[in-house]
């Protein structure tokens, strides 16, 4: 029963603040512009001083230096997410015009505006670490191959720009990361108004990210959001195989309990928010994945709780 109230408890705490930002911009306090500015503080500003000054405060240079290895699990997790999807398209005959896409969107998760919000909630600081693992290797396989997967489907000479897709993998939250851990492993201490000024900073991140996904859902067409096979097909593989290959790889092993919950919950997110903006970019099947987005976002509302009471009973 304890573990059902505080599961549902996690929920609540990320429900109010989306639908905060639902009715905000249901009442028309948000346009475009304003939706991608929170969109960028919170990736650029927030998130990366959130990650400095949680890191610094939380851990020690032995405790991350034996996190860091467990990038192994999100990687395997993943590529046989890949696998699937390949046979997939094969065996269901999933339409080519969005084939790559559709594979894409089956492999990778939104680990940021919804797993880092999701994972603070239920398991708090000590999940920090955890939730930035996963998140290097989701974004280095999103900006890699996920990128590639979704110019396949826009134009007929696909390719990885490794300058640009560099630049990408390094993101601001990731060199926030890096930053922190470099920090903790030489030793350096941060003074306190500097450290004060991030906690401060970085105290965004969260309700941010959950008024911008309560902006999100406003946003969608409801009459444009349907379920025909390819959606149910990236539903399942969102919310069901990949928390269950997570499971199947980390439940035997040793790692630390909190460890194994947070990949459980990283990867069953929604699908990333990038996918319609690359999709839109390289003429790729943009409005099936604004939809898929809307579609997962939605669900995950459902599913979290749900995934929320299982995981705490590992």
């Amino acid at each position: 029963m304890i573990v059902f109230v505080r599961a549902i408890s996690g929920v609540l705490i990320i429900l109010i603040m989306i639908a905060l930002g639902f009715l905000l911009a249901r009442n028309d306090w948000f346009d475009s512009k304003m939706t991608s500015m929170i969109a960028r503080l919170v990736t650029q500003i927030a998130l990366p001083a959130y990650m400095v000054a949680t890191i610094m405060e939380k851990f020690t240079a032995e405790k991350l230096l034996s996190t860091l290895p467990d990038v192994f699990f999100p990687f395997i997790s993943m590529f046989l997410l890949y696998i699937v999807s390949i046979l997939i398209v094969k065996l269901c005959r999933i339409p080519k015009v969005h084939s790559g896409l559709f594979q894409s969107m089956f492999s990778n998760s939104n680990t940021v505006f919804v797993g880092l919000p999701v994972n603070m909630a239920l398991f708090h600081s000590p999940s920090l670490p955890f939730v930035l693992v996963y998140y290097m290797v989701n974004t280095t396989f999103f900006w890699t191959l996920g990128v590639y997967l979704i110019q396949k489907d826009g134009i007929s000479n696909a390719t990885i720009n490794w300058k640009q897709t560099l630049k990408k993998v390094f993101s601001p939250p990731l060199l926030g990361f890096m930053v922190g851990v470099l920090l903790v492993l030489w030793h350096i201490k941060l003074p306190q108004f500097i450290m004060q000024d991030l906690d401060y900073i970085g105290g965004l991140t969260i309700p941010l990210s959950m008024i911008f996904i309560g902006i999100s859902i406003n946003s969608v067409d409801l009459s444009n959001v349907h379920f025909d096979r390819s959606n149910f097909l990236i539903l399942f593989g969102r919310f069901l195989l990949a928390p269950a290959i997570m499971s199947l790889l980390v439940i035997p092993t040793g790692m630390p309990t909190l460890m194994k919950q947070v990949f459980i919950m990283q990867s069953a997110m929604p699908i990333m928010t990038n996918a319609p903006v690359v999709s839109r970019l390289y003429h790729a099947d943009s409005e099936y994945a604004s939809i898929m987005v809307a579609e997962t976002t939605l669900l995950s509302l459902i599913v979290i709780p749900i995934l929320m009471v299982l995981v705490q009973k590992i």
